[in-house]
């Protein structure tokens, strides 16, 4: 498998961290990066042997502790103690897939030479990376600022053979670890504990995460929405390219179109009308969806610009004989671009929810609850349920972390942008929408039954068809938590931008 370059000259595109994380191929510095690395750590090194100015972090205290000067005998300790200090997370445990896209981000981050790192410790990190040596990190400890100093402490405590990892299934001792490969644990030069903790790295691997997961959920609910569209005996006139081209938002535009495709040549959409309109459900898709889709475009700028930036301080300006301490750890970009994520995907889950609720009202030739002998059984009324309170929990999900803030290190770090919530919260509205999105593919694929021999478009039907394979049609009552699992890991992989490509 070829191998992925991390180089300044080659910005990390969504697109290639996709490809990364879904094939797993090994990833190493190019020399470009290496030479940067190594060119800014020889820079620091020689800035300190001739001059005693206090540069913040490498020969002062932090935080609140600034002014505390240390002297060259104790700046290696000072990094070290940083460390140590600062691995305070607690609560769940991040996800293991989560924890090496953090490493693999650190990394990018610190390849620009501009950090003060030692190459040898970049190489660590991707080795660890490369090996799936992956530290045991918390969700719960980032403020956002100064960036994820809790998480991070603990993702890179195993360089120091402190801390405890993850590797094939064990969780071992950082130091028994590291012996596996016979590592010895690395020593630390001035700087590098403040240029590991400094960062966004935390947030950044949820949003990533969270972007790539939210962008396969609007494909899904394009086609879903599609099926529960023919399933309800709805109407294409509101996708008519006409409506949009007066009000041409990006979003709204291309899911009409979408629409329109998946429901061309469908044999239902020749059958008379039930209805002179559709409750908004169905017929604002396009509005919704598609409003959706633009907010998710501004994170994805946000996320991609983060993903090729530094964000540890001070920044080192070896060209420029400049070292600036500043504010590039400050998570407020994501934070504002995480929010938004949670809240767009949150209304792909309600129009879902509302859909599925129509569907199973007993409207328009449909059973209710789409089963046969109401009453004796209950069919689909409690997937319902289940979709209404996954929807309000996310509503309460969706209150904003970045509008939130909280004093710390004794009123130094005044305002901070709680990103590191905004995360953790996107993370469960997406899992969240995507159990709803799965309850209403179950729904509408249960409801479609009902109108054959009528077939819709071979698009639709080739999607109803792999549904089958795992989800089978409700004939009477039968234990229905294993289904709705099963859909919603459908949601999260079947191949929904393919359907959209074919159709």
């Amino acid at each position: 498998m070829p191998t992925h370059l991390i180089s300044p000259a080659q910005p990390l595109t969504l697109a290639a961290l996709a490809a990364l994380l879904a094939d797993g191929r090994p990833v190493q510095l190019a020399a470009e990066a290496h030479q940067r690395i190594a060119a800014c750590h020889e820079y620091l090194h020689q800035r300190l042997a001739h001059d005693d100015a206090p540069i913040y972090g490498i020969n002062t205290g932090f935080g609140s502790l600034y002014n505390v000067g240390i002297p060259p005998a104790d700046r290696a300790q000072l990094q070290v103690n940083l460390m140590m200090s600062h691995a305070c997370g607690t609560g769940a445990e991040v996800p293991q897939n989560l924890v090496r896209l953090m490493l693999l981000l650190k990394v990018q981050s610190l390849s620009y030479g501009h950090s003060g790192v030692q190459p040898a410790t970049a190489e660590r990190l991707l080795a660890m990376y490369n090996r799936e040596l992956l530290p045991v990190v918390y969700e719960q400890g980032s403020l956002g600022a100064s960036g994820d100093l809790a998480p991070l402490a603990h993702l890179c405590l195993p360089l120091l053979g402190l801390g405890e990892v993850n590797y094939q299934g064990y969780r071992l001792a950082a130091a028994d670890a590291m012996s596996l490969f016979s590592w010895a644990p690395l020593e630390l030069q001035a700087k590098e504990g403040l240029a590991l903790l400094n960062g966004t790295q935390f947030m950044l691997a949820y949003a990533v995460d969270g972007l790539l997961r939210a962008q396969q959920l609007a494909n899904a609910a394009d086609v879903i929405g599609a099926i529960s569209t023919e399933a309800f005996g709805g109407c294409v006139a509101p996708f008519n390219e006409n409506l949009h081209r007066i009000r041409p938002h990006a979003g709204q535009v291309l899911v009409a179109k979408r629409l329109r495709t998946l429901l061309a040549d469908s044999e239902l959409q020749t059958q008379p009308r039930l209805a002179v309109q559709d409750p908004y459900s169905f017929r604002c898709q396009p509005q919704v969806h598609g409003a959706s889709r633009d907010a998710l475009a501004y994170v994805a700028q946000v996320v991609e610009t983060e993903c090729n930036s530094v964000t540890d301080n001070p920044n080192i300006f070896p060209d420029d004989d400049l070292i600036l301490s500043g504010g590039n750890f400050h998570g407020q970009p994501l934070a504002l671009a995480l929010d938004h994520l949670a809240v767009a995907v949150a209304e792909l889950g309600s129009i879902s929810e509302r859909r599925t609720y129509q569907l199973i009202s007993g409207q328009r030739g449909l059973p209710q609850y789409l089963v046969a002998e109401p009453g004796l059984n209950s069919g689909l009324m409690i997937p319902q349920y289940t979709a209404a309170g996954i929807v309000s929990q996310n509503k309460q999900l969706c209150t904003p972390a970045s509008v939130d803030s909280i004093v710390s290190s004794n009123g130094q770090e005044d305002h901070v942008s709680m990103g590191a919530n905004a995360a953790t919260k996107s993370c469960r509205v997406v899992e969240n929408a995507e159990q709803v999105l799965g309850i209403e593919l179950l729904t509408a694929c249960q409801a479609l039954a009902f109108r054959r021999p009528a077939r819709s478009s071979a698009a639709l039907e080739a999607v109803v068809e792999a549904f089958r394979q795992e989800v089978k049609f409700v004939g009477q009552d039968r234990v229905l938590y294993p289904d709705l699992h099963a859909a919603a890991v459908f949601v999260r992989k079947f191949d929904w931008a393919g359907v959209l490509q074919e159709a």
